[in-house]
């Protein structure tokens, strides 16, 4: 039986984040006054759907798209959604077919520089063609696949890379998943082991009350690896574990980042229950870089700044390939003198 009692649901929310929410500070909300403004809002008359507008309410200065509350009001049994995060450049500058245009604009742009059509992988959130001089690969998400066929695939693509000058790898729109793919997909471009990251969770309400540290390393894997120049392409529509593939990624000297800095949401979700049955989530890690540094609400910055915009769309050329391809050239022009 699910208690609906708005209170003690106000209560149950409050003191979850209170006690596991790591960024009060960093996101400049002060999680106490939250408390003295919005608590007294709440007493046993309030509607479910006025307990939702204050909860909404009181997470929006958060502006972090790992809190988020699913929740059926009354006897609806639709549900509504709330997710405190403002959307991103990205997101403002493209619809979602003008994105999908984008990147077939990225294709045509790629194919206009002797890349071959994309190759069928083993595993579906991997897209590689290349040229005689250089690879692509674009890294759609890093979930919902075996890492048997992530392996395999990686397996396939490293058969090119003895002949390749440079490598281009996408993670433009990329919501994120599961750090350890993000990982198996970089050792196989890392020539010695390295610290990707640390992480450490929050575990109580004083503000450094956190778990041990733990420590994530990149290392070569598999029979060949790629060691020459990459230019990873990023935008601030690139959340999660795909911010923990660029965090990762930069620890490699070879590695350029150019587009735009991440998102700046590195967490897992921690995902709870009120009493009254809604779902919600918060983001309770901390990540930290390989020289501990938290970029946490700012994002991965980008080496070299350059934005897709609309216009790119009527121009018909992926700017961010164009440059990315000059980077390649000139930094193996530099080996070869």
């Amino acid at each position: 039986m699910t208690n609906r009692d708005p209170e003690k649901n106000f209560e149950a929310l409050w003191k979850t984040f209170h006690r596991r929410y790591p960024f009060f500070e960093l996101r400049n909300v002060d999680w106490h006054k939250q408390y003295e403004v919005y608590r007294p809002r709440i007493s046993s008359t309030t509607s479910d759907k006025e307990l939702f507008e204050v909860f909404c309410s009181m997470l929006d200065p958060l502006d972090d798209g790992h809190v988020e509350i699913t929740a059926r009001l009354g006897h609806s049994k639709a549900k509504v959604h709330f997710t405190a995060e403002k959307a991103p450049r990205f997101y403002r500058e493209f619809t979602t077919p003008q994105i999908k245009r984008l990147f077939d604009v990225t294709r045509a742009t790629l194919a206009a520089n002797g890349f071959s059509p994309f190759r069928k992988s083993k595993a579906w959130i991997m897209r590689y063609c290349r040229s005689p001089d250089y690879g692509y690969m674009r890294i759609l998400e890093l979930e919902d696949v075996k890492k048997k066929k992530v392996s395999k695939a990686l397996d396939i693509l490293s058969r090119d890379m003895p002949d390749l000058k440079g490598f281009i790898i996408d993670i433009r729109d990329n919501p994120g998943g599961e750090d350890s793919i993000a990982l198996m997909i970089i050792n196989r471009f890392t020539d010695r082991m390295r610290v990707a990251f640390h992480r450490r969770s929050k575990i109580g309400p004083g503000t450094d009350e956190f778990g041990p540290l733990k420590t994530w390393h990149i290392s070569p894997k598999g029979g060949v690896q790629f060691t020459r120049p990459i230019v990873l392409l990023t935008c601030d529509a690139v959340f999660s574990g795909a911010e923990c593939f660029a965090l990762a990624l930069r620890e490699l000297p070879y590695a350029t980042i150019l587009g735009e800095d991440t998102n700046g949401i590195f967490s897992y979700q921690l995902e709870k229950t009120l009493p009254n049955g809604w779902d919600y989530s918060l983001s309770y890690q901390e990540y930290l870089s390989a020289d501990m540094i938290c970029y946490e609400g700012k994002g991965v910055p980008a080496d070299i700044e350059l934005l897709n915009t609309k216009a790119d769309l009527d121009a018909g050329e992926d700017p961010l390939i164009t440059r990315a391809l000059e980077i390649l050239s000139q930094q193996n022009n530099r080996v070869s003198i």
